[in-house]
């Protein structure tokens, strides 16, 4: 078992170079368009003409560049992300522990759950499958688990839901080769939205227009002049009233933000490493915030412990390589003052998308 996991990891090794040669290829114009869709994309009718004219190229320009990207699979889509818990819906990461031989299996089988967004094989010795997954407000997330957890080669599993959320949100640095330089962010509570004013106690009920709404936001736009014209037409709207409900919705926190998304490893990110810790308890709303105020963590949460299970705290950081984020992960021990960590890298990606949300009523 052992020699079949290590020729996984150098095949994927293998290919990462590949696209790390193809990264470095990208010039200073592709980092920064690279840069603004993750986290800047522009509501309007002609987003890719408001890029240009930030960066000073024309619109077609910006659409030639994109269009390539997402040829070289270094864009995997661009449209709304939105917040599970505001849509209602349940969610945790479960993490499970597979029988080496019966790990594609199984991961195959779990691919198949609608609110499976993520699953990777991380290089735990005990709970080697890593999951997220999540269900409609009257699902049951412990149900569509044991469900996987009859499957042959399962040994046993943990679910593993938030129980305090401190950061989400991933935008990984083009313009940054190393991302090496460890200091807070001022504003240590960025949940991935642009706007500083988000509505925290908006009650939201969505109606079947909303629904309706979020499938079209949720579908990766086509990239032309007038991206929005297309989902506009398709719910009888115009544009203006399309942007201006994709606005109302990133207002109050339910859209988290309109971006792409890219491919990590494409994209020259070939760690990922899941950093969990051991964090006294009266110790861990403080380590967790000061953690998230680091912009090499995308995502912060606390999560329970089991018996054989005893971490508490989740930080995420993609970097270039392991060494930088064994490097980053060592400097964020010092700065917290916890030497209780491992990180879990992920040595293959099952799955990798969003959360479609809805779709059962479509």
């Amino acid at each position: 078992m052992q020699t079949r996991l290590l020729h996984t990891v150098t095949n994927i090794n293998h290919f990462d170079m590949k696209r790390c040669m193809q990264v470095q290829q990208l010039d200073a114009v592709d980092r920064e368009i690279l840069n603004i869709i993750q986290w800047e994309f522009p509501l309007v009718a002609r987003p890719f003409l408001a890029i240009g004219e930030r960066l000073g190229i024309s619109e077609e320009e910006v659409i030639a560049r994109i269009r390539r990207l997402k040829d070289e699979q270094i864009i995997r889509e661009i449209d709304a992300i939105f917040d599970t818990r505001r849509l209602k819906y349940k969610s945790a990461l479960v993490a499970m522990s597979v029988e080496q031989s019966r790990i594609e299996h199984v991961a195959e089988a779990v691919n198949r759950h609608p609110g499976v967004s993520h699953n990777y094989e991380r290089d735990d010795p005990n709970y080697n499958l890593w999951f997220t997954i999540a269900v409609p407000p009257y699902g049951n997330v412990k149900r569509e688990v044991e469900r996987f957890a009859a499957l042959e080669g399962v040994r046993r599993y943990m679910i593993l839901p938030t129980i305090k959320l401190y950061k989400i949100g991933v935008r990984l640095d083009m313009s940054d080769d190393d991302a090496t330089d460890i200091k807070p962010l001022e504003n240590n509570a960025d949940t991935g939205t642009r706007s500083t004013a988000i509505a925290t106690n908006v009650n939201f009920e969505p109606d079947e227009v909303d629904k309706m709404f979020i499938r079209e936001l949720q579908k990766d736009i086509e990239v032309v002049s007038e991206p929005f014209s297309e989902p506009a037409r398709r719910l009888g709207i115009s544009v203006e009233d399309y942007l201006a409900r994709a606005k109302y919705y990133e207002s109050i926190g339910v859209m988290r933000r309109f971006a792409a998304i890219l491919r990590h490893r494409n994209a020259g990110f070939i760690a990922n490493g899941m950093i969990v810790w051991i964090v006294p308890e009266a110790r861990i709303d403080e380590v967790g915030t000061l953690l998230a105020s680091f912009p090499q963590v995308t995502h912060c949460y606390r999560r329970p412990t089991y018996p054989d299970w005893p971490y508490n705290l989740y930080s995420m950081v993609h970097a270039r390589s392991r060494e930088v984020c064994e490097g980053i992960a060592m400097e964020f021990a010092a700065r917290v003052g916890i030497s209780d960590y491992r990180i879990l890298f992920s040595t293959r990606e099952f799955k990798k998308e969003r959360v479609r949300y809805f779709i059962e009523d479509s």
